[in-house]
């Protein structure tokens, strides 16, 4: 890929949902943005799983224990917290404020539960939805990934059945069957809020049909 200089966009909202299941490639897509958009920040969850291989604590995810994290929600500290798998997930309110308070807008990585319990805090969010092009080729990626067992793999796949079924409460789709195509599309929505054409609203449409119809 080839990075283009960062730019001011005057995004047309200040907060931004982005969800997908497992292997999707929303953090890619994120990353890729937030390089060509000096005016987005992304918001940094906190998560009691351990932290894999490369990450970093602070850049990832903010690594907490299960007492931290359960202090974190008595104190209301959360916009939204959920469980996934064996580990919690929260978006931290205070991290989220501070960006909006600078005049940045604001992408939240986070599934649809939390996507659910931002749209109460934040009506005006927009959130978008990315799609893979079909359960094959998400089921691919994961074991290509290398990071996971034949059973969670499979815990994964079962679970994005179930995210693929919420796919449709999302202000927008955008299939992820060409990178650099999707990082257009989802750039486009962050820079001007339009709509998507209505071929390719068609076409994310048909798609999601086709996988809950295989599912």
């Amino acid at each position: 890929m080839t990075q283009a200089k960062a730019q001011r966009v005057a995004p047309a909202a200040n907060l931004y949902v982005v969800a997908a299941p497992s292997g999707g490639g929303k953090t890619s897509l994120i990353a890729a943005l937030l390089r060509l958009d000096d005016q987005l920040r992304l918001s940094v969850s906190h998560t009691t799983r351990p932290a894999r291989n490369g990450e970093v604590n602070g850049q990832h995810y903010f690594f907490v224990s299960n007492e931290e994290f359960a202090r974190l929600v008595a104190k209301n500290a959360f916009l939204e917290h959920a469980r996934v798998y064996d580990h919690c997930y929260g978006t931290g309110r205070e991290q989220v404020q501070r960006h909006m308070d600078r005049g940045f807008a604001v992408m939240l990585d986070i599934d649809w539960q939390g996507a659910e319990q931002i749209r109460q805090s934040f009506p005006t969010c927009r959130s978008i939805f990315i799609l893979p092009p079909s359960l094959e080729e998400l089921h691919r990626r994961l074991s290509l990934r290398g990071q996971d067992s034949a059973e969670v793999i499979q815990r994964r796949m079962h679970k994005a059945r179930s995210e693929l079924s919420h796919a449709s409460e999302f202000d927008y789709l955008i299939v992820n069957d060409d990178f650099e195509a999707a990082l257009q599309d989802l750039r486009a929505i962050i820079r001007s809020g339009s709509h998507q054409r209505p071929d390719q609203a068609s076409r994310s449409e048909t798609i999601l049909a086709q996988m809950l119809e295989n599912a």
